[in-house]
């Protein structure tokens, strides 16, 4: 399996980050050895100094697809949780400023923390989810699939038209605004409509 990721996904995350909106998704990947199951801890690299929490909505891909239409999108995942796409924020910064590809900085081991998959039809309409994220209580991340530039279907039929999708491949779909770096004994807690499906504690 593979996770494949959208970046620059929310307007008000591109704000932050102060760039450009894109004209079509943003897509980067991590490996399968990122992923971080069943709330485990997260331990902090000793390769950076500046681990930044993303938030984000997550779908896992049901069916093998190759140039998928839009239109029948949807019937290619069935299930939806929520994510954390951890990013060395001072790795990737110093690699795009000597013009170098910024993977580490996104794919680096347990870089990518996800809950527990629930059925989507649990949330009625999947362009209308609310998610979110406190750290040690505080809310700090807060966003609705509806304020997506680019929607799970238009992802899934975009990326499939160069990466093959295959069963039990997770998509991250963008996050909200709000990143910020990560503590040694912060806790993180992630939640879709108010429930928490995601805890993960940082030694």
């Amino acid at each position: 399996m593979k996770i494949i990721c959208i970046g620059k996904n929310y307007p008000e995350h591109i704000k932050e980050l102060a760039s450009a909106t894109p004209n079509s998704p943003v897509i980067f990947l991590k490996p399968d050895t990122a992923l971080l199951t069943h709330n485990k801890p997260f331990y902090y690299p000793n390769f950076s100094n500046e681990i930044h929490h993303e938030v984000e909505i997550i779908v896992k891909i049901m069916s093998n697809g190759t140039n998928i239409e839009q239109d029948i999108a949807n019937k290619y995942y069935s299930e939806i949780g929520v994510g954390i796409d951890f990013t060395a924020r001072d790795l990737q910064r110093n690699l795009k400023a000597n013009g170098l590809p910024w993977e580490i900085s996104k794919a680096f081991n347990h870089s990518a923390p996800i809950s527990k998959l629930l059925p989507k039809k649990m949330y009625g309409d999947i362009k209308n989810i609310s998610f979110g994220l406190l750290k040690n209580g505080k809310s700090v991340q807060e966003g609705n699939t509806k304020d997506m530039i680019f929607d799970i279907d238009t992802i899934i039929s975009y990326v499939s038209q160069f990466i093959t999708l295959n069963t039990g491949d997770i998509l991250f779909t963008g996050t909200p605004h709000g990143v910020s770096a990560v503590q040694k004994g912060d806790v993180l807690e992630a939640y879709i409509e108010g429930d928490k499906l995601l805890e993960c504690k940082i030694y």
